[in-house]
């Protein structure tokens, strides 16, 4: 794996942009992650106990926060304090960006409220990451991506007929509202750039990007009266595609999304027969019999370890793969020659993989500029940056910074 260094000097294509960032737990970092990788000036406001995602520890490691709180800076503040707020709104002075993610009013009872900070910061985007959305029946109810993973209908469909519907084993909905929230916030930002547009509220609900990767399926039981089943790792719209068996007990994942796929598939494991006869020439005749296909498909693959299979298959252009495990992606070669995952310094773990920043830019990437911040690890310094030494001195006598350096260790 490509070890990497921290290159404070890093000017992504976003540099110059600064985003507060008032989020909590994933989503929200989520979001702010693809701006400070590509240069933003991300600076997390936290809490006296800190971010919520630094709970998130496994075995006593908080590899969560050190993965998606890197290129970013944090401020400590008690928001309980006037000094803080005060502070906080001379940020907005100079940001382009605010991210929160409280319940729906939070904002406003803090004196935060948009009309609030647009009257500091016209241009300034607000994107407020809710669970239901700043408006209608369910605005102020709980919203963790677990509820809005089952009220979107994706546990309903995901998991086998004769089993429990399934909820995804990680934050599917914080993760697709980030991306959402990262890219409508830069579409709002362009708009003031090219249009001279003002600053506006983005109303960003986990509930409905989860809704939208959802496909048709509102639209398909409109107008067939049919719900989708659980199918397990089949498809609902092509066949075959599953995951299989090989005699070494490895699985191997397949998938055919045309027929000709289809039929370089059934010719390989010689049984290209099958496709003259009616019952499955077509996709969806293949569909209606899938058990059969699948048992000739499985029967093949488990007579024969991984290995073979996948040089057989690869060699004849049949779209196959491994079912990998963490460890195997960790040590896989196209891992390492992509550099796709990466080793960064850690003061804790010596060298911590992560994700490299994605997707890749051919002339202006992103980089890494620096670790996870500990809390309040930059607060001396952006406060240096907007009120100047004697205001650094006024904040700390009121104790609204928290989780500051001792006095006696500030530069």
């Amino acid at each position: 794996m490509q070890s990497k260094v921290f290159n404070p000097a890093a000017r992504g294509p976003l540099h110059g942009l600064r985003i507060i960032d008032m989020s909590r737990l994933v989503a929200g970092n989520m979001l702010t992650l693809q701006l400070a990788d590509f240069g933003a000036d991300v600076i997390k406001i936290e809490p006296p106990d800190g971010d919520s995602l630094r709970n998130f520890k496994t075995d006593g490691l908080d590899i969560w926060w050190k993965t998606y709180a890197r290129n970013k800076r944090s401020l400590g503040l008690n928001l309980r304090n006037a000094a803080s707020i005060a502070l906080l709104k001379t940020l907005v002075e100079t940001a382009d960006a605010l991210i929160e993610s409280f319940r729906p009013g939070t904002l406003e009872a803090m004196g935060l409220g948009p009309d609030v900070l647009h009257a500091i910061n016209p241009k300034l985007v607000i994107t407020r990451i809710s669970g239901w959305g700043q408006t209608g029946p369910y605005r102020h109810k709980p919203g963790f991506g677990t509820l809005v993973e089952g009220y979107s209908g994706f546990a309903a469909i995901n998991g086998f007929e004769d089993r429990e519907p399934v909820l995804p084993p990680m934050f599917l909905g914080d993760m697709t509202t980030g991306l959402y929230g990262a890219s409508a916030t830069m579409m709002a930002l362009w708009h003031i750039q090219a249009h001279g547009g003002r600053g506006q509220v983005i109303d960003l609900s986990l509930f409905e990007p989860m809704l939208s990767i959802m496909g048709p399926q509102a639209a398909n039981y409109k107008f067939t009266g049919k719900l989708k089943r659980r199918t397990g790792s089949r498809s609902s719209t092509t066949a075959p595609r599953n995951v299989y068996r090989t005699r070494d007990d490895k699985w191997l994942a397949l998938s055919t999304a045309s027929n000709s796929v289809a039929r370089r598939l059934m010719e390989t494991i010689g049984r290209g027969d099958m496709l003259d006869d009616p019952r499955y020439a077509t996709n969806s005749a293949r569909l209606t019999h899938i058990e059969d296909v699948d048992r000739v498909v499985g029967d093949f693959i488990r007579a024969r370890s991984l290995d073979e299979n996948m040089a057989i298959f690869e060699a004849a252009g049949v779209t196959i793969g491994p079912v990998y495990d963490a460890g195997q992606v960790l040590n896989d070669a196209y891992v390492a020659q992509r550099e796709s995952l990466v080793e960064l310094p850690d003061a804790e773990l010596g060298a911590l993989p992560m994700h490299n920043i994605t997707p890749r830019w051919s002339d202006t990437p992103g980089d890494f500029r620096c670790p996870a911040p500990d809390l309040g690890q930059h607060n001396d310094e952006i406060v240096r940056e907007v009120l100047g030494e004697a205001g650094l001195a006024r904040l700390r006598a009121s104790g609204a910074l928290v989780g500051s350096l001792p006095l006696s260790s500030a530069a």
